[in-house]
């Protein structure tokens, strides 16, 4: 037997999912789906495919996704169907949303003959890629009726995906102001699976640094964080175990400040983004350090400021947390960003944290 088809084996009797998202661009910085380790990943969520206002799904970049040559194959994607022969405990999803479909979305939830087009069409490209299923991301249902027609939406789609051949998951933010909108007791009837995206609390578009990641608020319970984003779902009737916790293989920079709490004042980061990639962290001639009280890493200093971020410390932290409140496991926004440094990587380190009697 070959140490893949062994790690195989061992990956198909795990208790809890190790998730990562892959995003497409990523091709053009020459990462391939072939350079994970999945000895430590049973998940990818391959990001992202475009939805139109007719409610078709179609792959957000034919080059990068069925084309380009990667890993010796045909797109990203081709990449990730190939590695599956290989690795028979991975599971791949589609991810359709993200931010290139914000506007088409709404309109297409909020119509019956729409929504029963996109489970249609979603359910056309599982069966010809050989998929596992569909992760739904709508940035975000921001009304009552928007969380209304995201039920409406994710039923529609579980009808096309048929829940004992295929996976149905969606991306939500651990945000009250969003989470309130969706009857997530029903919602979560249709779903295997709800990604909590526990980062971006803060960024350059709050008025205030602060940790963008952490697991505890240090400011009341209005401030956002992971620990009362999985909370709020829990208490909403969504079972621990169809939750994962989202860790960001980024960090967020807030210039000329030190810390938390202040006024923000601009933020660096690559290409004056606002943020680091973590392979970047912590910044040169900072030092990192981190902040136990609201599980967050941070550095200061540099051409980044106050930059916060996760590192091998919150990621143990969290991985913990999340088994001692039952949930499903981690993933990870996104895969190309971590270290190959087994030490250092925040993949292999939640991995190991959540399969560590």
């Amino acid at each position: 037997m070959t140490s893949s088809s062994r790690k195989s084996r061992l990956l198909s009797h795990v208790m809890y999912t190790n998730a990562v998202y892959w995003p497409n661009y990523r091709v053009y910085n020459g990462d391939t789906p072939g350079q994970l380790n999945y000895g430590c990943i049973n998940r990818v969520y391959y990001a992202y495919a475009n939805v139109t206002t007719d409610g078709g799904v179609f792959l957000g970049d034919e080059w990068a996704d069925a084309r380009a040559p990667c890993d010796g194959v045909q797109g990203a994607l081709g990449s990730l169907m190939h590695l599956k022969q290989r690795y028979p405990h991975l599971q791949v999803l589609l991810s359709v949303g993200g931010s290139g479909s914000a506007e088409t979305l709404p309109i297409v939830a909020s119509n019956a003959v729409l929504r029963d087009n996109l489970g249609r069409s979603a359910r056309g490209l599982v069966e010809a890629s050989g998929l596992d299923g569909i992760d739904l991301v709508w940035e975000y249902p921001c009304t009552p009726q928007q969380g209304n027609d995201f039920l409406a939406l994710v039923a529609a789609m579980r009808v096309h995906l048929p829940d004992d051949r295929y996976l149905l998951t969606a991306a939500l933010p651990a945000a009250k102001a969003i989470l309130q909108n969706i009857d997530l007791r029903q919602t979560v009837e249709y779903l295997d699976t709800i990604n909590l995206t526990a980062y971006d609390f803060f960024g350059h578009w709050t008025h205030k640094s602060g940790h963008h990641a952490q697991l505890y608020s240090m400011n009341g319970k209005d401030e956002p964080s992971g620990a009362s984003g999985v909370q709020y779902l829990m208490s909403s009737g969504v079972p621990g175990r169809k939750i994962l916790l989202g860790i960001p293989l980024f960090g967020r920079s807030f210039l000329h400040v030190t810390g938390p709490g202040h006024k923000n004042r601009g933020a660096g980061g690559d290409g004056g983004s606002g943020s680091f990639e973590y392979n970047q962290l912590p910044r040169k001639g900072t030092k990192e350090q981190v902040d136990k009280r609201a599980v967050a890493a941070q550095c200061v200093g540099g051409d980044g400021g106050f930059v916060t971020y996760d590192n091998p410390d919150t990621v143990r932290v969290k991985a913990t947390f999340c088994k001692q409140k039952g949930l499903g496991g981690l993933f990870y926004w996104s895969a190309p960003s971590d270290v190959k440094d087994t030490k250092r990587s925040l993949i292999t380190t939640g991995f190991k944290t959540l399969h560590s009697s």
